[in-house]
């Protein structure tokens, strides 16, 4: 599935960011949207393992929607509810 993402959405594409440093950025990124605003991740493999941290940490805050699912690149939509 692919769909192109709203212009003033902010991308967040971690390729580049050491892995220890992610997580840490995007949980910042995603605190200060605010809400009904929405990040767009760029990620090199399937962040399922954020999405359960997301349900842990910010329970009710979030809606995730995958834009683009690999093979080597994938892009979820995170929008702040």
């Amino acid at each position: 599935m692919t769909n192109s993402a709203p212009t003033d959405d902010q991308i967040v594409d971690v390729r580049s960011i050491e892995p220890r440093d992610r997580h840490p950025l995007i949980f910042n990124t995603f605190d200060s949207l605010p809400a009904d605003r929405a990040m767009i991740l760029v990620n090199d493999h399937d962040p399922k393992p954020l999405y359960y941290q997301f349900l842990h940490e910010r329970a009710g805050q979030f809606a995730w929607a995958y834009l683009q699912e690999g093979p080597d690149e994938w892009r979820v939509r995170i929008e702040r509810l």
